[in-house]
């Protein structure tokens, strides 16, 4: 047999899916293979003869595959638990706990099996019967789990490799452990002495594929050197039949076969792949390795000359278990007499297949669970006769048998339509949590009553002249950091200028930004929301597979916005930087001698200039004294708390300023070869930042890792870790500069954790037209989402407990932030754009333009009249919930996107005539076309299908800012929703909505526009499909109709006459049949309308005769 390895037919399955795990049968030619649905199937020899299949429990992958003597063992990343099959496939015994198992060992022939929850338990358990032997904690949730021929090895979540004795009955989890990866262990194996482990590092705050393999002496746990797979170790495997050989493999199909004794004497083979390799094992007697692949074929490698002779155990054991061959059905005459129990049932000898245990029966909670008693109670509880009783505590007066029932927030709901259930106070209802956190931090829930979410009052939760963000949309986890850059003046300037340039881009961020604080500056107190600003998140975010996606509560109480958060601060000031980069022709903020003498100054980007700390990075030699220099450049500054150093010596003074210039002037030594004297030595980096070269503004993450730094933050005898203004010196060469700077806070982020609830974020933040104000507490805002409240300096620094946790802390230079030159920069969107008919659809039919652009002369000054109308599609659909009184609640609205919009002119010779009609472009799947309500069809926002013109989102988004800032008064029916799902605002002194016209309050109904259109107008609309270009226009009808009215002092009248007739038609247009039967919609035939102009024409129903006109 040859010790190198050749490539020979692989293995296909019958049905294809990845194949997820792999195990070789120690005692017979079979291969054992998990696949992606949670099958377990035996192939026999090479040729891949498929027998046995059995279920594992659930319906994911298999994550773990052992085989032994007479058994396989198995675990599903359902995690519903795992258990014992006979070769056969009938189940000996299944495990199941209250939590998901996360793995177990693979001692295949031993009386013990250890096995992982998620509950960060170890459990050993008996193999013959699955019962639970004894049990112990975890540090961390174990993600695999080894037996070494010494003791058991787990790697964890966390980083860390363990030893435990499971002879042991100690309470104690481990023995020995050592911190092998930053991010995670993906991988363990052992063999000898030796422990081989992969996992995940951490750079720059984000996870990322360790390339080394670690390995470590089991004997002291101390690290040997490691092997580098600089593709990224995906797999790892212990070589039977050799010592101290493992083989790595990668997810591209790269095997490396390597002696961790010898590193140089390594072999090479790439695999054949259309996909990437999803598992490995290897043969006992090392003869064959497999990999599974995503496309459902097991790839084989072989040292045999002859694989049809040489089984995959390497000798012949145990026979195969074939199945059954049924026997041959009985021949039966069969006719309409002959009975049915002709047939008959075979006789069983053996146990069915069917005879599992009933643990395998999934466990589904059919009822509620109770309440957890609060812990209060538990501790003061005392028994007398089998009866426990304890004294109700004052903290939980007013809310017995609501503890932790979920429900109990529905009626906390504010709504603008009727009373709220509970006694106002001065303070907004909250949702019942931890009484540690403080009202004002508690996460606050949108509810949406059958009027929908206009109706809920934002109001009632800020009464301030800032305003907040929404949530319940997609990504809205970064209202938060919108909230710092609006109130960080230069940013918000920048994205403002950006937004009256003509970007390119159809997805940018900073025009998001720009008009996100266009509005939140307009808006002065009413609630906005970052819809689209959102959307381009998601968008890029997809793109680049930089940050996941969030959808507002369907994460878990896991995540850790504060982690999430700083990896977006950091993704978006990126992006933010290189699209606001117009070089050369970026203009110069900071007023410097060479800015002043040129007249075209080649500057960075304009984030760039406000953010960036450039930096001089010296790297010296220790051995030779050679120097190298390296400029480098970062926008954010990382906070690296220094590590507590031996009892004996002092502890270093921890305080902000002290640790900030560490993180910034950190000396970081290493070990490499240097250039110049050619020998193994150490460096010593440092980085040198005069005080004048530091920025303006000063972006930070607090980088919170673990408990140790977080306690560094809480407050001392109070004092806070956070000041208001700090001296920040700079560095040069090691020696610090004599003449510091001074930064003056402007806001941070926090996360806000409680118990057993999600956690959200919080921005902090000194506005700045607050600063002046006597009025006020202090300039210090609380911005919880949609919740604003006015807080004094002291409770805006203080972190009293764990519960508020740093994240993002923005600082700006005082001497610099005063004296920007912001006169370079653009202010003005260009007014053409609402000349020019722009369309991205490569199929317009001419016949279908509806639209006249303006000329020059018929720009919009202020006080100019436009009508319009938009039309929307669903991105999701309406989530409800359906009560046991048969009532409906709405969960969450459909979300709507904008789909098509017409402007029409509101006066002039042209009045009527649409100067705006685009189609909308989206990327995102459409859920619902709306056809019905929207006229949208299929292919209409397709640029390769769509024949009407058709124009990106940020386009359309600019004519519109462009007429609002121009201070167009829009007519139009139902405003303020459409305002709101475009997100943008415009002032109500701009806005003229006929649904408000034609309203009395003490009906508390508002008519349609359809129904309007038909009684005022005598004009039948909306009768195929609603038209934007129709429904503006008759907007703009009914508020010239309304003028005159006003101005013949009748519309009250005829406002009430309105409605009287309104009851009469059930507030709907009849339908109007002629002679003929033919439905009538030339004349409208309303009550206004003469008779004797129209056709004899017969209603549907009985309706009475109304003879008044409104317009005679």
């Amino acid at each position: 047999m040859s010790t190198s390895y050749r490539k020979i037919t692989p293995i296909t399955l019958s049905f294809p899916q990845p194949v997820t795990s792999l195990s070789f049968d120690p005692v017979s030619d079979i291969l054992w293979a998990g696949s992606n649905l949670g099958d377990v199937t035996g192939y026999y020899g090479t040729r891949g003869i498929r027998g046995v299949s059995f279920k594992v429990g659930g319906r994911l992958a298999v994550k773990k595959l052992v085989s032994g003597e007479n058994h396989v063992r198995a675990l599903g990343l359902a995690g519903e638990g795992f258990g014992t099959w006979t070769k056969g496939g009938m189940n000996k015994w299944y495990f199941r706990h209250s939590s998901n198992i996360t793995s177990f060992s693979n001692t295949a022939n031993s009386n013990i099996v250890a096995s992982s929850t998620a509950e960060m338990d170890l459990l050993y358990i008996n193999s013959l019967t699955g019962a639970v032997l004894r049990q112990t904690a975890t540090p961390s949730i174990i993600s695999h789990l080894h037996a070494s021929h010494t003791s058991l090895l787990s790697g964890s979540s966390d980083g860390y490799l363990r030893t435990h004795d499971p002879r042991s009955n100690s309470s104690r989890s481990s023995e020995n452990h050592v911190r092998a990866h930053t991010g995670g262990i993906q991988g363990l194996d052992t063999t000898g002495n030796f422990a081989f482990t992969i996992g995940l590092g951490e750079r720059q705050s984000r996870p990322f594929p360790d390339p080394l393999v670690k390995i470590y002496d089991l004997r002291t746990m101390r690290s040997l050197p490691p092997i580098a797979f600089s593709s990224g170790p995906a797999f790892i495997h212990v070589l039977p039949k050799r010592a101290s050989t493992i083989v790595i493999v990668s997810n591209q199909g790269l095997v490396n076969i390597v002696d961790v004794v010898n590193p140089a004497a390594s072999e090479f083979y790439q695999l054949d792949l259309a996909s990437y390799v999803t598992s490995c094992s290897v043969s006992a007697t090392a003869a064959y390795v497999a990999f599974g692949d995503a496309d459902g074929a097991i790839h084989l490698l072989s040292q045999a000359e002859d694989t049809v002779g040489v089984p995959f155990n390497g000798f012949d054991g145990k026979p195969v278990d074939w199945a059954d061959t049924p026997a041959e059905l009985a021949e039966i005459d069969w006719m309409d007499s002959t009975p049915l129990n002709t047939i008959g049932l075979p006789h069983y000898d053996t146990q069915l297949l069917s005879a599992w245990t009933p643990l395998m029966k999934p466990s589904i909670v059919v009822y509620p669970p109770p309440s957890k008693i609060p812990a209060q109670l538990l501790n003061t509880m005392k028994m007398k006769d089998n009866v426990a009783y304890a004294a109700l505590p004052r903290e939980l007066k007013g809310r017995r048998n609501v503890v932790g029932v979920e429900s109990q927030r529905r009626h906390n709901g504010r709504f603008r339509s009727g009373k709220a259930t509970k006694i106002e106070s001065s303070a907004p209802v909250y949702e019942y949590v931890d009484e540690e956190v403080p009202q004002m931090y508690r996460q606050v829930e949108i509810e949406y009553s059958k009027f929908g979410v206009e109706d809920f009052d934002f109001g009632f939760y800020n009464k301030t002249e800032y305003s907040g963000l929404e949530t319940h949309i997609f990504n809205s986890y970064t209202n938060s950091v919108l909230q710092v850059m609006h109130y960080c003046l230069p940013i918000r300037t920048l994205a403002k200028s950006h937004i009256t340039t003509n970007c390119p881009r159809e997805h940018c961020l900073l025009c998001e930004l720009g008009f996100v604080v266009r509005m939140l500056e307009d808006a002065r107190g009413t609630n906005c929301q970052s819809s689209n600003f959102c959307k381009t998140v998601g968008v890029l975010a997809l793109a680049s597979n930089s940050i996941e996606l969030v959808d507002y509560g369907r994460d878990g109480i896991e995540v850790d916005y504060a982690h999430r958060i700083q990896i977006f601060h950091r993704f978006l000031i990126e992006l933010l930087s290189s699209e606001g980069n117009s070089f050369p022709n970026n203009p110069s903020l900071l007023k410097t001698p060479s800015s002043l003498s040129s007249s075209h100054p080649l500057s960075a980007a304009p984030i760039t200039q406000l953010l960036s700390i450039d930096s001089k990075n010296t790297t010296t030699c220790t051995s030779c004294g050679a120097v190298r220099e390296k400029d480098n450049m970062s926008h954010l500054v990382d906070l690296i708390y220094p590590r507590k150093g031996p009892s004996n010596e002092p502890h270093p003074v921890l305080d902000f300023v002290s640790i900030l210039r560490h993180s910034l002037f950190r000396q970081i030594t290493h070990k490499a070869t240097c250039q110049q004297c050619s020998s193994p030595t150490f460096f010593i980096s440092r980085r040198s930042i005069p005080s004048q070269d530091l920025p303006p503004i000063l972006a930070i993450n607090a980088c919170i890792h673990n408990e140790e730094n977080l306690n560094l933050w809480l407050d001392v005898r109070g004092q806070t870790f956070l000041q208001t203004r700090l001296q920040l010196h700079g560095q040069v060469g090691g020696v610090d500069d004599p003449v510091g700077v001074e930064y003056t806070i402007r806001s941070f982020v926090v996360q806000i954790l409680t118990k057993n609830k999600q956690s959200h974020l919080v921005a902090i933040v000194r506005v700045p037209e607050a600063e002046k104000r006597t009025d006020l507490i202090s300039p210090w805002f609380i911005f919880n989402d949609f919740v604003v409240r006015n807080i004094p300096e002291e409770e805006a620094l203080s972190f009293p407990d764990k519960w508020k946790v740093p994240a993002i802390v923005y600082y700006e230079r005082s001497d610099l932030v005063e004296v920007l030159d912001y006169s370079r920069l653009p202010n003005s969107i260009d007014e053409t754009i609402l000349c020019h008919d722009t369309s991205i659809s490569l199929n317009r039919d001419p016949h279908l333009i509806k639209h006249e652009a303006l000329l020059a002369n018929e720009l919009p000054r202020p006080g100019t009249f436009v009508a319009i109308d938009a039309e929307f599609v669903s991105m999701q659909q309406e989530e409800t919930e359906f009560r046991s009184d048969g009532t409906k609640k709405v969960l969450r609205p459909a979300r709507l996107s904008l789909a098509r919009v017409s402007v029409l002119r509101g006066d002039g010779q042209k009045q009527g005539i649409p100067f705006i009609d685009d189609y909308i472009h989206t990327s995102e799947v459409i859920v619902d076309y709306l056809t019905e309500f929207s006229g949208i069809k299929f292919g209409d926002l397709d640029p390769h299908l769509s024949r009407h013109t058709l124009t990106p989102l940020k386009l359309v988004y600019k004519k519109l800012r462009l007429l609002v800032d121009r201070g167009c008064v829009f007519i139009g029916h139902g405003l303020s929703k459409d305002f709101r799902i475009i997100n943008i605002y415009v002032p109500p002194e701009q806005v003229i909505d006929t649904v408000d016209l034609y309203f009395i309050r003490s009906r508390q109904r508002r008519l349609s526009l359809r129904f309007l259109s038909w009684f005022v107008l005598h004009e039948h609309i909306q009768t195929d499909a609603h038209d934007s270009i129709e429904d503006a226009r008759s907007a703009l009808k009914l508020y010239k109709a309304y003028t005159e009215f006003e101005e013949a002092g009748t519309f009250d009248e005829k406002l009430d006459e309105l409605y009287a007739e309104g009851r009469l038609y059930n507030f709907k247009p009849p339908q109007l049949i002629d002679k003929s039967g033919v439905l009538d919609t030339e004349h409208g035939a309303s009550p206004g309308y003469s008779m004797s102009q129209s056709r004899s024409v017969t209603h549907l129903g009985t309706l009475n005769n109304y003879s008044s006109n409104w317009r005679h």
